[in-house]
């Protein structure tokens, strides 16, 4: 009987204990991606700002400044994808100002609007990737190729696949083993990247890597997850294991998480 299968009763010989190890080795799979992903979020809005920044302080609300499919397709109920982003935007908004939030109401109160630099702090995940994908394409393509993508759309797919890891993360959802719904496309045709299924959790653990190399090459991430798939309670039996999670078993000698290679 496969790992897909649920049962309405216990296995012989499970203990809470077992439930617990694993339990604990979601929630620390959960941080180290929530870790990478924070890291990501921050670098990824300083480059959609500094690109737009140069453009116009006031980049985000210029249609001028976007593709044409995200300032000039209508909608359904009559707006553009772009008035729609500055809707949500804007309840962002309303709401630091109710906080109180200092760089808000500073620029507000000094100049009566908000720059894109100061509105980015602003920006969940979600709404920075939905704004990534509105920018023209070599704009996004000046950020795709920093992190390796090969062309913009490639990149949005990840920011749109990690934003889903972000939010089953941050909502205390089971990661090592849920199938994820926005998938993106392998990074390169090698012999690992095309052993990876892009539904399992484990292909954007590696574009997470894949990153995180960029941003912080002396950073200590893969050593730490390394580390903590020898916490994985494989004493199981086969019914429980790091399948559904997605790992290869040569994921180790990969040059992304062994750099001796």
């Amino acid at each position: 009987m496969g790992w897909e299968n649920l049962l309405e009763q216990f296995r012989p010989n499970s203990d809470f204990e077992t439930v617990l190890s694993l339990y604990l080795f979601d929630k620390k799979l959960r941080l180290l991606a929530l870790d990478a992903l924070e890291r990501i979020e921050m670098a990824v809005r300083v480059d959609i700002v500094h690109i737009l920044g140069k453009q116009d302080p006031m980049a985000h609300e210029n249609p001028a400044c976007f593709d044409g499919k995200f300032t000039k397709i209508i909608q359904t109920d009559g707006q553009t994808k772009h008035q729609q982003w500055l809707a949500r935007l804007n309840e962002l908004v309303r709401k630091a100002e109710r906080r109180k939030t200092a760089c808000v109401v500073h620029n507000l109160q000094t100049y009566g609007k908000l720059p894109v630099w100061a509105v980015s702090g602003l920006w969940d995940f979600g709404a920075m990737s939905r704004l990534y994908e509105g920018m023209k394409h070599k704009d996004q393509n000046v950020i795709a190729q920093k992190y390796g993508a090969v062309r913009g759309d490639v990149f949005a797919q990840w920011l749109r696949s990690l934003n889903e890891i972000r939010n089953i993360a941050a909502h205390y959802d089971r990661l090592w083993n849920i199938r994820i719904v926005q998938k993106s496309g392998p990074v390169k045709e090698d012999k690992f990247w095309v052993q990876l299924e892009n539904s399992r959790p484990f292909f954007y653990f590696c574009i997470m890597q894949q990153m995180l190399n960029v941003l912080c090459p002396n950073s200590k991430w893969a050593e730490r997850f390394n580390a903590l798939l020898t916490e994985f309670p494989s004493h199981i039996g086969k019914n429980v294991s790091l399948e559904p999670f997605g790992l290869i078993e040569d994921y180790c000698e990969w040059p992304l998480w062994n750099r001796q290679k």
